[in-house]
């Protein structure tokens, strides 16, 4: 039994908070968590939490604006109540999936631009082109590294200078009818006004030219700011979908992963392991992938999405192309998180398109939101395998193909020695 903690568990998953307070032989921590009439959030600590250790279980599924700031709610009560030491432990961390800049389904970060003579004329050459067999050479800077230019250029400089300079004054023959206050001609002069909507035919919009980056809110940094301000000493997670994310926290951040799990279960349930073949669904999960080949001595291979826009107006149509050899062989698609299923089904009617005899698919996070149950029914996949660190038992009810391993063990293993003091980096080890 561990002394001189608390365990709290918010109303994201409450099954995963009775699972860790068994293993580690504790009662949960008492609490009134819910909603006003209002809409607003009540948190009340029953609890003394005075001079202890407090962990507070949340995970970003659901209703994940709700359970945020539940979470922080909770854990500014906490620190209130003059606990030692705040950790929110959270399996699916919310808003680590958006990146900085615009994203749409066709890939493509950069806005377009609506004038047609820039969209006509815009392509991903070079300019001057490249020379290559067929394309004229170019004369550059021209001769001696160019010297004719700049000659060229001292000599235009200066005729303008011994040009005479026409007078800006207004001749003798302007009247005041026909000149402004400032020596320009009145027809010129435009119409003004201190507001704008009265005349919108001078207000200019912005139009971003080709190739610009329009920016968004980072709201990774923003998170990471609220569980800060709002008193957290220790985030524990599972499963970044960008590790670089852990970069946003001032506090320690500690990023467990599910690939030990996800080997024992390759090992443990998996006829014939050893022939089969790892695929990475895309190039972002490649290490994740690699890692697991590595470590069980299989082979692995690649889906690669290919977006190749010839010219700015086109749309870059994606088209995903398999690298390695998997025919007559069982293939473990294997990946971090799992939303629409778009991905995850895409690539495993790939794969036996081009000759996998089983597809398996093995998840960290299986959020399946939207229509993802159904589209993974009529998949080609014979078998996902996901953990619970979101609910999963209506995901379970609807999907016959779902199976769902328990993290409760790595989590409470983790609050364990991070509540000691020990080393948890066999838990979060990678490769």
């Amino acid at each position: 039994m561990v002394r001189n903690i608390v365990l709290l568990g918010g109303n994201s998953h409450p099954h995963l908070t009775e699972s860790v307070c068994n293993i580690l032989c504790i009662p949960p921590g008492d609490r009134i968590l819910g909603k006003f009439s209002g809409g607003e959030s009540r948190c009340e600590i029953k609890d003394s939490v005075r001079g202890k250790d407090v962990y507070i279980i949340q995970s970003g599924s659901g209703c994940v604006n709700d359970n945020l700031i539940d979470l922080c709610i909770m854990i500014s009560a906490c620190k209130t109540g003059s606990a030692k030491r705040v950790t929110a432990v959270i399996p699916l961390f919310p808003y680590s999936r958006q990146p900085d800049w615009p994203y749409n389904k066709t890939g493509a970060p950069l806005s377009k631009s609506s004038d047609a003579h820039f969209a006509k004329d815009y392509t991903f050459e070079s300019v001057p082109a490249t020379p290559r067999p067929g394309v004229p050479r170019t004369n550059g800077l021209g001769i001696a590294n160019g010297a004719h230019s700049l000659a060229e250029k001292l000599s235009k400089s200066v005729i303008a200078e011994d040009a005479p300079a026409e007078s800006s004054l207004p001749k003798r023959s302007d009247t005041l009818s026909s000149v402004g206050s400032n020596g320009r001609p009145a027809s010129s002069l435009t119409n003004f006004t201190t507001h704008d909507y009265e005349n919108p035919s001078s207000i200019s919009a912005f139009q971003p030219k080709p190739g610009y980056k329009q920016w968004v809110a980072q709201a990774g940094t923003l998170i990471a700011d609220l569980l800060t301000c709002a008193g957290a000493d220790h985030i524990i997670t599972m499963d970044l979908h960008d590790p670089q994310y852990q970069g946003f926290f001032d506090v320690p951040v500690d990023n467990l992963y599910g690939k030990p799990l996800l080997q024992n279960y390759i090992m443990k349930h998996i006829p014939d392991y050893k022939e089969a073949v790892v695929v990475s669904p895309d190039a972002g999960g490649a290490k994740r992938a690699t890692a697991i080949a590595d470590d069980l001595d299989i082979e692995f291979a690649l889906i690669h999405k290919e977006r190749r826009p010839i010219k700015f107006t086109e749309q870059r149509n994606a088209s995903m192309m398999l690298v390695g050899d998997i025919a007559d062989r069982v293939c473990i698609l294997v990946d971090d998180l799992a939303d629409t299923a778009n991905t995850i089904t895409r690539a495993a009617k790939l794969l036996k398109r081009e000759g996998a005899t089983r597809v398996y698919a093995l998840l960290t996070h299986g959020i399946f939101s939207g229509d993802a149950i159904p589209r993974l029914n009529a998949s080609a996949i014979d078998k996902i395998i996901v953990t619970n660190s979101v609910p999963q038992e209506e995901h379970r009810r609807l999907c016959p193909k779902l199976e769902v391993l328990d993290i409760a063990p790595v989590f409470a293993e983790a609050i364990r020695r991070v509540h000691h003091g020990e080393s948890i980096s066999r838990l979060f080890q990678h490769g």
